[in-house]
C-alpha cells in the first residue's frame, strides 16, 4: 500500500531518491568523456592516416629501383638516394651499440645498486629527467664542442695526427644521438626491472649467487622485453632526428658511402630538409622529396617492427618458461 499524505488525506508521491539524479548526472558525464576520448583518438587516427596518405599517394611512383640504388646526380634533382639509406642504417646501428649498454647500465645501478635516499641518487634521477626535456639542436651543439672541438682534436694531438678526429664524422654524431636517446633507454629499463619479481631476486641472492649473477640471470632476461621498447622509442627517435647531426657529421652532397668513423656521411632526414630548403628547382625535387620521405618511413617502420617481433619472440618464450 501506499503512503496516506497526513495533510491532504491522499496518497503521497513517492519522492526520487537525492542521489538519483547524481548518478543520471555522473552516468552523462561518462558518456560525454567516453565520446570525447573516443573523438580524439578518432582525430589521431585520422591525422596520420592523412599524412601517410598524402606522402604514399605523392612518393609511390617515385621509389622505384634506381631511386634506391642510384646516388644523387645533377644537384640532387635526379639520381638516387642509397648513400642516404646506407648512412641512416649505419648511423641507427652505432647509435644502438654506444647506447643501449650504457643506458642499461645506468638504469641496473639506479635500480639495484645505488641507495635511493643518497644525495648522488637524486642528482642523477634529477639529470635524466632534465636531459630528456633539452631541445635536439643544444644535443647538436654540445656534440660539436664536447666530441669534436674537445675529444676529437685532443685525439689527434696526442696521436700527431692532422685533422682526422676533430671534425664532423659518423662516430660523433651516433654518440650524439646516443646521448639524445639516454634518458628513453634509461627510464624504461628501469620501470622494466621493476617489474621483476621481488622475490625471485632475493630468492637468487639467498642460493648464494651474487648480485651480478643475479642481474645476469634472473633481473635482465625477464626485463629484456622492456629494454627493448626503450631501444625501439629511440631508434624511431634517431632515424629522423636532423638537428643534432647537422653540426656532427651530416653531409649536403655526399655521392659515395662512408668507409670509416671517421667519415661524414648522408641521411635520409637531412637529406630532407635539403631537399625541402636548399633544392634551385623546387618542381624538379618535389617526387624526389616525398620519395624519400617515404623511404624514411619505411625504413623507420621496419625497424620498429624487427625490434617489436624480437620482443614478442621474447616474451613468449619467457611466459613459455613460467
Amino acid at each position: 500500500m501506499s503512503a496516506i499524505d497526513p495533510v491532504h488525506g491522499v496518497p503521497a508521491t513517492p519522492r526520487p531518491a537525492p542521489w538519483a539524479a547524481v548518478d543520471g548526472r555522473r552516468e552523462w558525464g561518462g558518456k560525454l568523456f567516453t565520446a570525447l576520448a573516443g573523438f580524439a583518438a578518432f582525430l589521431i587516427v585520422a591525422m596520420v592516416a592523412i599524412i601517410l596518405g598524402e606522402v604514399v599517394w605523392n612518393g609511390a611512383g617515385t621509389v622505384t629501383w634506381n631511386f634506391l640504388a642510384g646516388v644523387p646526380r645533377n644537384g640532387m634533382t635526379e639520381g638516387g638516394i642509397f648513400p642516404a639509406i646506407y648512412g641512416t642504417l649505419l648511423l641507427v646501428v652505432l647509435m644502438v651499440v654506444a647506447l643501449v649498454p650504457f643506458g642499461v647500465g645506468a638504469a641496473i645501478w639506479l635500480h639495484l645498486y645505488a641507495r635511493q635516499d643518497a644525495w648522488f641518487t637524486r642528482a642523477v634521477r634529477f639529470a635524466v629527467h632534465n636531459l630528456a626535456g633539452v631541445p635536439s639542436i643544444v644535443y647538436g651543439l654540445f656534440g660539436l664542442g664536447f666530441f669534436i672541438q674537445f675529444i676529437g682534436r685532443s685525439m689527434d694531438r696526442a696521436m700527431g695526427l692532422d685533422v682526422v678526429w676533430g671534425q664532423p664524422a659518423l662516430v660523433w654524431a651516433a654518440l650524439t644521438l646516443a646521448l639524445l636517446n639516454l634518458p628513453v633507454v634509461i627510464v624504461t629499463t628501469e620501470e622494466a626491472l621493476r617489474t621483476v619479481p621481488r622475490d625471485q631476486r632475493e630468492a637468487s641472492l639467498a642460493l648464494g649467487a651474487t648480485r651480478w649473477q643475479t642481474v645476469k640471470n634472473v633481473l635482465l632476461p625477464q626485463a629484456l622485453p622492456g629494454i627493448l621498447t626503450g631501444a625501439i622509442l629511440a631508434v624511431a627517435r634517431g632515424a629522423g632526428e636532423v638537428a643534432p647531426i647537422l653540426f656532427t657529421g651530416a653531409a649536403y652532397y655526399l655521392p659515395f658511402l662512408p668507409k670509416s668513423p671517421t667519415d661524414q656521411f648522408m641521411e635520409l632526414g637531412y637529406h630532407v630538409f635539403v631537399l625541402a630548403t636548399q633544392s634551385p628547382d623546387v618542381d624538379a625535387t618535389r617526387p624526389l622529396l616525398y620519395g624519400t620521405v617515404l623511404v624514411l618511413l619505411a625504413l623507420t617502420f621496419l625497424l620498429n617492427l624487427t625490434a617489436i617481433l624480437l620482443r614478442a619472440r621474447l616474451r613468449a618464450r619467457l611466459a613459455g618458461r613460467g
